[in-house]
């Protein structure tokens, strides 16, 4: 019997949508076209992120190239049509929402030439120009060589990419991503040296608490800081099914773990995502001197 034929325990039931802010925050996106990974992928969280006024913003469209057997975004062999004028756009929601701290990510553009690298770096540079002194983390796909540096160069505080699972799990992934190919991204990211660099692990698909403990190893020999511990829930049926929920005290004795390898900023939760409580987690890590 796998966890989801099961009830799910008491710790993963989440809010239903209401206030003003939840309002608010809907009419906003629509009315500039913009999209969320709160919406798109399903998140868990967006309850309780967009009642204040907190949306993670997905760029390049809804349609993604990848087809990773754990998500619920829509995928094609081809994206929609860049919006030009979604940097301007979100620049602009930004300043509306009051945002002190912004989230960027998006889907994966493997059909656009730079893969979208150039539209992600034209975001970052759109908010810094039109909201002084608003942090801007950004999650990227596995950007390398030739398509890195200009989002670098555009100085977001953080920088995301999520591993996603342990080594022995990487087949969810779609086949053009792999373990080694998402540690070299973020080995790039920490050569550079301007952004913390963040990943982020799915745990209750199989793996071994050993298997967690590595992949924290991988992940630091590269330079990486900040890592996020969240549970896989399934979104729909079509994608793939939870093995085991963890327990809480499992994510606490995991977060002690990882600050022990020396991770300056830790989120492991079982509705922890990379985005959620992103802006505790970098000021948690200021706040310790080691970010």
């Amino acid at each position: 019997m796998n966890a989801d034929s099961m009830r799910k325990p008491e710790w993963l039931k989440v809010a239903l949508p209401s206030g003003d802010n939840w309002r608010k925050t809907s009419a906003l996106l629509k009315r500039r076209g913009l999209h969320t990974v709160c919406d798109e992928a399903r998140c868990p969280n967006k309850a309780e992120c967009w009642g204040q006024a907190t949306a993670t913003f997905m760029i390049l469209g809804a349609v993604c190239t990848r087809t990773c057997r754990f998500c619920a975004v829509p995928a094609a062999h081809k994206g929609e049509p860049v919006n030009q004028a979604e940097p301007e756009e979100l620049a602009a929601a930004v300043a509306e929402l009051g945002l002190r701290y912004a989230v960027i990510t998006s889907v994966d553009r493997d059909d656009l030439p730079d893969r979208g690298a150039g539209h992600f770096a034209a975001v970052v540079r759109a908010i810094h120009a039109r909201n002084a002194g608003v942090r801007v983390e950004v999650l990227t796909p596995d950007y390398q060589e030739g398509e890195i540096e200009g989002i670098l160069a555009a100085e977001p505080a953080v920088f995301a990419h999520n591993i996603e699972v342990v080594e022995r799990l990487q087949s969810v992934r779609d086949p053009r991503a792999s373990y080694e190919k998402s540690l070299h991204t973020l080995e790039l990211a920490a050569r550079d040296g301007r952004a913390v660099v963040k990943s982020s692990l799915l745990l209750g698909l199989g793996e071994t608490e050993a298997e967690v403990l590595a992949a924290m190893d991988d992940l630091r020999s590269i330079g990486c800081s900040s890592l996020v511990l969240g549970q896989y829930l399934r979104p729909t049926a079509q994608e793939l099914a939870v093995v085991e929920y963890i327990a809480p005290e499992t994510f606490a004795r995991l977060a002690a773990a990882a600050r022990e390898k020396g991770f300056v900023s830790v989120v492991a939760a079982p509705l922890a995502r990379t985005s959620y409580h992103a802006r505790a987690g970098y000021e948690a890590g200021l706040a310790k001197g080691g970010l």
